[in-house]
């Protein structure tokens, strides 16, 4: 009986220090939405990227400071080369728009970027010369020839924050 009063009492004692996680806002400006839209507005598709009908993932890595200036952009990881350009201008874009944590001068954010296009339809007169097969085939010529961009060393994450993803859907009459 003295046991389990004594372990009730040091759990007790214990749960009283335990303190829950802070609850950290949104580190981009008006929340996650506004940061989805930010950069579907700001994130210029190339016409390189719509030709090639490319398709992938792009993971960066960069640093903010108190003031919400972005510095040391790294690209962790990117299914094609072509990826890095618009989204590196985006993310310069951005400038001011990053809230840190509490008492921090300077924070990591990790973010991904998916890009795909929309399928076309049958029977739009844009492209009607663009059948489903040529659009496959643009596809898979596309694979056969990217050149992925992927870390060769050891990746250190440290006190980084990761964001969610921005799916960036690209038409292909662009």
């Amino acid at each position: 009986m003295k046991k389990i009063l004594f372990l009730s009492i040091i759990i007790i004692c214990q749960s009283v220090y335990c303190m829950a996680q802070e609850e950290l806002a949104f580190p981009f400006k008006d929340g996650k939405d506004a940061m989805a839209q930010f950069f579907k507005d700001s994130l210029e598709v190339s016409p390189e990227i719509v030709q090639k009908r490319a398709v992938g993932i792009a993971v960066f890595k960069f640093t903010s400071d108190e003031k919400g200036n972005i510095s040391k952009i790294i690209v962790y990881y990117a299914d094609d080369a072509i990826f890095a350009a618009p989204i590196v201008d985006a993310l310069k874009k951005s400038n001011h728009q990053w809230i840190l944590p509490k008492r921090e001068k300077t924070h990591d954010f990790i973010i991904q970027f998916v890009f795909s296009f929309v399928p076309p339809k049958p029977g739009n007169p844009k492209l009607q010369k663009t059948s489903t097969l040529k659009v496959q085939k643009k596809l898979y010529s596309n694979y056969l020839a990217h050149s992925p961009i992927m870390a060769s060393d050891q990746v250190p994450l440290g006190e980084s924050t990761l964001l969610p993803p921005v799916v960036i859907s690209y038409d292909l009459t662009q």
